[in-house]
């Protein structure tokens, strides 16, 4: 493992010289499977390239020594991660492996499981995943219905989840569950760590409209968890998981510490090439209006970078609360979508026809999926709530049901167990 020097621009030399050696270029073909989710070898390759991070020295530079990581400042990261772009990298392993669960359990964990998992996580033998969302739920995660009902030293879990990020390819899961029916919704909450595949657990693959497989729903049976599992105390799985958001935008808007590489086109499933080069290919590179979709396309692109460059200074010196990683948040998704906008404007018809000429196919795909990137990380009408509440000091929306017995809250139908399954 890799001596790291202290000083910055001694560290960026010898990670270049590294890389270089050990790390595989990037390619046109390493790049079709770099963001692939719903392809397991992609997933496979991802692993493979961490666990020669690892055996380098270069994986985990910002998590604590203790737990296999460098405990070096976020400063090395980004510089890491500038001599990385020419170079394969794990990126499939950042959102939400390392940025998101990696970071809860770094904050909420108990010191035997951090000692168990972070060090497996940094070597690339263990992916994780959240399983949070529920069929009838919508965007109220405290409306969980998924129940553990303890039973001696185990919980036994039964319900289901749903829209878990390639729930297929991963080992295990911080999962939301209700522990206590007469609290309210809020304070009757716990939070597990799940292995996914075993007993008790269904794990089926959902095709989405662009024809990822991706997403995934799962289904729990008499699920016997250990009760060493419990991540923070029983009926305070509340707390983890409103710290498990804070990570997750900070890793949707590219601002975590915690991640890798590359990460800015960490939500798409395959590689989408420039507006400028897709101008280039389609013939339209001389036409003014296309120039100008060009130019606002790099524009929100250098906004971007200084936002979440000032944002995430501004949360490590205390200036800002980590509530601030929704603004952030809140710019990437609306990028996200204005950008999907304009590669389809450039890409013409070419953008609309699957397998068609000059790579503007991708460009259709990412638009189908526009509006996700808009949800993934809490949606865009909860990080302005978040913005105007947690911020900005604004009165809270009124909620009716926050302080009844969670058993006395009228819930809608939906989440029953598919058969068709």
């Amino acid at each position: 493992m890799a001596a790291h020097p202290s000083d910055l621009p001694e560290f960026r030399e010898r990670a270049r010289a590294w890389l270089a050696a050990n790390m595989p270029p990037r390619t046109e073909q390493s790049e079709r499977y770099a963001f692939a989710r719903g392809d397991e070898w992609a997933w496979n390759r991802a692993r493979e390239l961490q666990r020669i991070l690892h055996a380098g020295g270069y994986a985990g530079l910002t998590f604590p020594v203790e737990y296999g990581g460098h405990g070096l400042g976020v400063e090395y990261q980004h510089a890491f991660t500038e001599e990385s772009l020419p170079y394969e990298m794990p990126y499939l392993l950042n959102i939400p492996t390392l940025g998101i669960l990696a970071a809860t359990l770094l904050d909420h964990a108990s010191e035997a499981q951090k000692r168990r998992h972070l060090p497996a996580i940094l070597r690339g033998d263990e992916v994780w995943v959240q399983f949070l969302s529920e069929p009838k739920g919508g965007s109220d995660m405290a409306g969980c219905v998924t129940r553990a009902d303890r039973d001696g030293d185990h919980y036994v879990l039964n319900g289901s989840k749903i829209w878990s990020s390639s729930a297929f390819a991963a080992d295990y899961a911080l999962c939301l569950c209700r522990t206590d029916w007469d609290a309210p919704k809020h304070r009757g909450l716990s939070m597990l760590i799940v292995k996914i595949h075993q007993p008790g657990i269904t794990v089926n693959r959902i095709r989405q409209l662009s024809g990822s497989t991706e997403f995934c729903e799962e289904f729990f049976d008499d699920v016997r968890i250990p009760a060493d599992d419990l991540v923070g105390a029983e009926n305070d799985g509340w707390r983890v998981a409103t710290g498990l958001l804070v990570h997750e935008r900070a890793s949707v808007s590219n601002s975590s510490p915690y991640t890798s590489g590359d990460n800015r086109v960490a939500t798409r499933d395959e590689p989408v090439i420039s507006p400028a080069e897709l101008a280039r290919r389609v013939g339209r590179d001389r036409d003014p209006a296309v120039r100008r979709l060009v130019a606002e396309d790099h524009v929100l692109g250098v906004v971007h970078h200084h936002l979440v460059e000032r944002v995430t200074r501004a949360i490590a010196l205390g200036r800002m609360t980590d509530q601030a990683g929704a603004v952030p948040r809140l710019f990437s998704a609306e990028m996200s979508a204005r950008r999907a906008d304009i590669g389809l404007e450039i890409g013409g018809l070419d953008a609309v026809v699957w397998d068609g000429a000059a790579g503007a196919d991708a460009h259709g795909r990412t638009y189908l999926q526009r509006q996700a990137n808009s949800l993934g990380g809490g949606s865009a009408e909860m990080a302005r709530n978040i913005i105007s509440e947690r911020i900005l000091g604004m009165p809270r929306e009124p909620a009716p049901d926050r302080d009844l017995p969670f058993r006395e809250v009228r819930q809608g139908r939906g989440g029953e167990r598919r058969v068709d399954g």
